[in-house]
């Protein structure tokens, strides 16, 4: 297990901050690779739910696990999301009051911003509680891109955690967790 990770603890009203997960949980963005999805799901029901302002600008991402994925390929596809390799560099945020924002995909560089989002507080697929959530079901989508229901959590001030939901006919269904940092 990685240096900066320890166990997290139960869950605890979102509205408290900090929050116990918040004192247990990773320190840095690269030392959520090591969870796996069940760590990750623990983390997740145990962190609050930020304000819009809170990730305002550019957080540097990282996808972390695929509940689908075990064993050795999930060990491979976690290699190749933390190697600078990996297309996805993250997501940028702005909010446009309280209630709601808007975002968007940065890939390959800073420079290429693809698939955005509108952001909103509701409640999260993962409880019962909320999340910021990211809403890709926008015209200039791509059809395949559409479906995706993110939504975000804060596990310490600047380090987020979050999932990744397509929504299909029988529901919606947890397809990756990502991690989300504040550059330093």
């Amino acid at each position: 297990m990685h240096p900066d990770v320890t166990s997290a603890l139960p869950s605890e009203p979102a509205s408290a901050a900090p929050t116990a997960a918040s004192a247990t949980a990773p320190r840095t963005l690269d030392a959520l690779l090591e969870l796996d999805a069940p760590a990750l799901l623990e983390l997740y029901r145990g962190a609050r739910v930020p304000r819009l302002a809170d990730v305002e600008g550019d957080l540097r991402g990282r996808m972390l696990a695929v509940p689908a994925l075990t064993g050795p390929v999930a060990a491979a596809v976690r290699a190749l999301a933390s190697s600078n390799r990996f297309p996805w560099r993250g997501k940028s945020f702005r909010p446009l009051g309280e209630t709601r924002g808007e975002g968007i995909n940065r890939v390959l560089s800073d420079r290429i911003r693809l698939y955005p989002f509108q952001t909103s507080i509701g409640p999260s697929r993962a409880g019962d509680f909320d999340a910021v959530q990211l809403d890709y079901d926008l015209p200039q989508n791509p059809f395949f891109i559409r479906p995706i229901k993110d939504e975000i959590r804060e596990l310490r001030p600047g380090l987020y955690l979050g999932q990744a939901h397509l929504q299909l006919g029988s529901g919606p269904r947890l397809v990756l967790y990502f991690g989300l940092e504040r550059r330093r």
